[in-house]
């Protein structure tokens, strides 16, 4: 059986003994200063008794005291029509209490009741009108506590909330991009090589598959990823034919490593554009994935472009870097970046910083071809 304080449930022999340990420590007090005074001296067992007739009646008010200071309550700035409606409810209980504390006593005393009325209200009454004011203040102390835990969880729940559909929203604008610029493609090639479009669709399909089953998640593994890379990269090999060639160089203790889903893809996709999409001649793109320390390092590589002066992944690279970078910081914060940089003699290498940790695989998971 429990004791309700407000929203907190208390055990009865818990909540009995509290109050009978208050009741305890009253008596002694009440025999120390009849001692020090001279007064009469009563057995310990009177003492307490006396506490426990007037700390029970509290003890059984306390529930009804919480629940009119959560009906009544006074909220800051402090409010004249809150305080109006508690000091009549103080005096009231109060008096309440004295009037149960008198007609127990009768039970035990010799005197009658109005005696006792009379000794309750001249020895306890301010102590009562106390005791009623300090179990308003730790139920209002309570419930400012409970109001505070419960306003910090939904703020951290929409936080949270926010900080997912922002990541729903990068992916959802990266989706249609990829799509469209692949559609292009394919539809370049109807005239030319039907069968190549046929292959180029059919690769798309299960791509597009990849993309609704891992939607929901925003972290896959890379080995997972460099699956759904080589989708991409057999359609844009044969857009390209001949002029596009592709090498992966995997660690494989990184294969596990949990990463963005289709974190690569926009990166590949930019380095083509910026590659052989835009200039004559062949390109090689090689995708390297190494661990140092607690970073996993990604390189995406191309031999067939240059970075101009000044440019960087948020300037003049396409929707793919900006929105690669933005996911990196809604997941990981400062614990990951990404970066162009030259390369000798000529190219471009897009260079991501991941923090490593692994991730669970199917035990059927995929195997990925490296050079």
């Amino acid at each position: 059986m429990k004791v309700r304080l407000g929203n907190t449930d208390i055990g009865l022999a818990r909540y009995i003994g509290l109050w009978t340990a208050v009741a305890t420590m009253f008596g002694v007090q009440e025999m120390l200063r009849d001692i020090v005074d001279n007064h009469h001296v009563w057995s310990l067992w009177d003492y307490i008794r006396w506490g426990m007739i007037q700390w029970y009646t509290w003890a059984g008010l306390a529930p009804w005291v919480f629940r009119l200071a959560e009906k009544y309550p006074i909220r800051a700035p402090l409010r004249l029509r809150g305080l109006g409606r508690q000091l009549p409810l103080s005096l009231g209980v109060t008096l309440l209490s004295m009037v149960i504390g008198a007609f127990v006593s009768t039970l035990f005393e010799p005197s009658g009741f109005m005696q006792q009325l009379g000794y309750f209200i001249g020895q306890h009454f301010a102590t009562g009108l106390f005791t009623y004011w300090a179990l308003f203040a730790i139920q209002q102390a309570m419930a400012f506590h409970q109001e505070k835990a419960r306003r910090e969880l939904e703020t951290s729940r929409l936080t949270a909330e926010l900080a997912q559909s922002r990541l729903l929203a990068l992916k959802s604008q990266l989706q249609p991009h990829f799509l469209f610029n692949t559609l292009h493609a394919i539809a370049t090639l109807l005239d030319e090589d039907a069968l190549s479009a046929e292959d180029m669709l059919m690769r798309l399909s299960e791509l597009l598959r990849a993309f609704l089953e891992d939607y929901d998640g925003q972290e896959i593994s890379l080995r997972r990823e460099l699956v759904l890379l080589d989708l991409y990269l057999g359609i844009q090999r044969m857009r390209f034919k001949d002029r596009l060639t592709t090498q992966i160089y995997v660690s494989p203790d990184t294969l596990r490593s949990a990463v963005p889903s289709l974190i690569l893809q926009p990166i590949v996709e930019n380095a083509i554009r910026h590659g052989i999409g835009e200039r004559v001649g062949s390109d090689c793109i090689e995708i390297e994935s190494r661990r140092e320390g607690d970073s996993l390092r990604i390189d995406v590589r191309n031999r067939n472009s240059t970075l101009e002066h000044g440019a960087t992944t948020s300037s003049g690279h396409g929707i793919g870097l900006s929105n690669t970078m933005l996911r990196l910081r809604e997941l990981y914060g400062e614990a990951a970046d990404i970066r162009l940089d030259m390369i000798w003699p000529q190219g471009v290498v897009c260079r991501l910083r991941l923090p490593f940790r692994e991730i669970e695989e199917p035990d059927d998971a995929p195997e990925v071809a490296t050079a």
